[in-house]
C-alpha cells in the first residue's frame, strides 16, 4: 500500500467496548509501521469486580486506569520518537467518560483534580479515529471475543456508554477528528474497507471533523 505523505504522526484510536480499536491499531501498524501502544486492561486489578459490584469499585478502576495510562503514555510520547507513527488504541482523557458514568459527585470531583494535573504534561494526538457503531455489533463483538470478565456487562450499560461516547466526541475539539461508521464496516476481512480506511486516516489537509462511510460512496465528508 502506498501511504500518503502525511503530517501526522500521532494517531489514537477510540470506540466503545467491542468497536475494534485494538484489531484496527494492529493492521494500521502492520501497514504502515511505527510504535504500537495498546491499554493494557488487564492489569487492572479492579476491573473485575467492577463489573461484578459498579459501586463499590468504580473509583478504584478508574484512579488504576488513569494513572496506569498516563504512566505508559508518558513514557512513550517523547519528541524523539516523533520521526515514526505512533499508534494507540486510547486516548487518555477517554477515562473521563466512564467517570462521568461511574463516579459519584464527590469522586469525580477528586477524581478531576488528578486528571486535569496529569493530563498537561502529555502529547495531543495528531488525529483520533473514533469507530462509532450500534449496541447491537458491540454486543455481538464482545460475545465473540469471549472475555471472562465481560460475561456480566449488561446491554443497557454498553447502551449507556455507546450514548456517552457519541456526545463526547461529537464535540470534540482537542485533535482533529475522523468519525468511522464501524458498524458498516469489516477492516478485519476486508481488504478493500481496511485500504480506504487507511487512506482516509492518512490524508494530508484535514478539516477539525471529518466522516467516513464505507459501504455505497467510499469516500469523506468534512467540517469545518
Amino acid at each position: 500500500m502506498v501511504i500518503p505523505d502525511t503530517n501526522i504522526r500521532y494517531i489514537a484510536i477510540e470506540g466503545v467496548i467491542g468497536a475494534g480499536k485494538t484489531s484496527l491499531a494492529r493492521l494500521l501498524r502492520k501497514e504502515i509501521g511505527g510504535q504500537l501502544i495498546l491499554e493494557k486492561f488487564e492489569e487492572n486489578p479492579f476491573l473485575e469486580r467492577f463489573y461484578q459490584d459498579p459501586r463499590r469499585y468504580a473509583f478504584q478502576t478508574q484512579i488504576f486506569f488513569l494513572v496506569t495510562r498516563f504512566k505508559q503514555l508518558q513514557q512513550v510520547l517523547q519528541p524523539s520518537l516523533f520521526d515514526d507513527f505512533i499508534i494507540s488504541d486510547y486516548t487518555f482523557d477517554k477515562d473521563r467518560i466512564f467517570a462521568d458514568l461511574n463516579l459519584n459527585p464527590d469522586e469525580m470531583a477528586l477524581y478531576n483534580m488528578v486528571a486535569s494535573q496529569l493530563q498537561k504534561s502529555l502529547v495531543t494526538p495528531d488525529l483520533v479515529v473514533y469507530l462509532q457503531s450500534s449496541v447491537d455489533r458491540l454486543m455481538e463483538n464482545i460475545a465473540k471475543r469471549g472475555r471472562s470478565f465481560e460475561h456480566n456487562m449488561s446491554r443497557e450499560y454498553i447502551e449507556s456508554l455507546n450514548e456517552a461516547y457519541n456526545y463526547y466526541f461529537f464535540r470534540y475539539k482537542a485533535s482533529p477528528l475522523l468519525i468511522v461508521k464501524a458498524t458498516d464496516i469489516d477492516f478485519v476481512e476486508n481488504k478493500r474497507h481496511l485500504e480506504d480506511l487507511i487512506h482516509a486516516i492518512m490524508r494530508p489537509n484535514r478539516v477539525a471533523m471529518e466522516y467516513f462511510t464505507p459501504l455505497g460512496d467510499f469516500g469523506l465528508s468534512g467540517e469545518g
